[in-house]
């Protein structure tokens, strides 16, 4: 994994985390930082990145992408994106 998709995985985790701590009853956290963080990121995606992992990030399919960077990629349902 290169440190541009570390940071990618690092950010989703991060996401990841507040959601599950938010539906356990905790405060809500602003997660706009979280998603604009990887938005930038995915912009910086070179032209050879897994075009999987950049449609998953682009359609804003966050755990999906998790899953592939985790090398969990077979769990992933199959959308309705051809």
């Amino acid at each position: 994994m290169t440190e541009l998709e570390q940071s990618i995985a690092k950010a989703l985790d991060e996401l990841d985390s507040a959601v599950k701590a938010r539906a356990a009853g905790a405060q809500l956290q602003n997660l706009l930082p979280i998603f604009s963080r990887l938005d930038h990121l995915t912009e910086q995606l070179p032209k050879n990145a897994d075009p999987e992992l950049v449609h998953f990030l682009r359609k804003k399919s966050y755990e999906k992408a998790r899953l592939l960077l985790q090398g969990q990629g077979a769990r992933n349902a199959r959308g309705t994106c051809r």
